[in-house]
């Protein structure tokens, strides 16, 4: 298999303008002391950007070839923990401490792998990534817009996001045939609900947007609910429901 067979199986592309790279790095802005994930590390264009003294980098990527690159080119002065490992496999909740999560995420999988770090979400102290515009659009959607949908009440959940700018292909050395954003995800604090509610929380979700013809109700048919008990307006449809609503059925659900 060619090194381009293998980097769009991995949907492998990599950032090249050093002027969004220092901005990424900006807006990162690393601090003494940081634990660092960065996932799909590529040949480290990113890693550079957050390569000081005094913090630890542990970056994950799928592709060995990129892996042996980074050992080589990295010899400080972060401490670098190089693991050649696919991240959706990857325990993040095995490494205990409070970490920063970086990424310019194959675009492919990076919704699979923003809900697959929602469940270490209270070891999480904030995460940056380059994905897809389209993709980040539907992650920031706000109630009652066309972007209000799974994806975005899910992350919300858990979740604070915005857009930070966009990046578009002529950034990249392959250049994708869509434009690119490069987001912030920070986690909610005092929340008055946690992980306990996560699968009947995505369950409903799921179900309430299985068809956009029917109200929540319809939608929802299938799971018994009490909505004397919600105080929600059954007849309204999904998009139209905000998080707070979402919560409330699935704490009613899951009584």
């Amino acid at each position: 298999m060619s090194s381009r067979d293998i980097r769009r199986k991995y949907g492998q592309n990599y950032l090249i303008d050093p002027a969004i790279l220092f901005e990424m790095g900006e807006v990162i802005s690393p601090n003494d002391s940081d634990n660092f994930i960065e996932i799909g590390p590529g040949i480290g264009a990113l890693t550079n950007q957050i390569n000081t003294e005094n913090i630890n980098i542990t970056a994950i990527d799928i592709d060995a070839d990129n892996i042996e690159t980074l050992k080589n080119k990295f010899k400080g002065p972060a401490n670098f923990n190089f693991i050649n490992e696919d991240i959706l496999k990857f325990k993040l909740e095995d490494l205990k401490v409070e970490k920063r999560i970086v990424g310019n995420l194959p675009y492919n999988i990076s919704t699979q792998i923003i809900l697959k770090l929602l469940n270490d979400y209270q070891k999480i102290i904030d995460m940056h990534f380059l994905v897809q515009k389209e993709v980040a659009q539907k992650i920031t959607g706000q109630v009652a817009s066309k972007n209000w949908g799974k994806l975005a009440i899910k992350i919300s959940a858990f979740f604070n996001s915005e857009i930070l700018f966009d990046v578009p292909p002529e950034a990249f050395d392959i250049k994708p045939k869509v434009n690119s954003s490069f987001i912030r995800l920070l986690p909610k604090k005092d929340l008055n609900y946690d992980l306990s509610i996560k699968d009947n929380l995505y369950k409903i979700i799921d179900l309430a947007f299985s068809s956009k013809r029917k109200n929540i109700k319809n939608n929802l048919k299938k799971l018994d609910i009490d909505w004397d008990k919600t105080n929600i307006d059954p007849t309204k449809r999904s998009e139209e429901i905000p998080l707070s609503d979402f919560i409330n059925l699935a704490k009613v659900y899951s009584a």
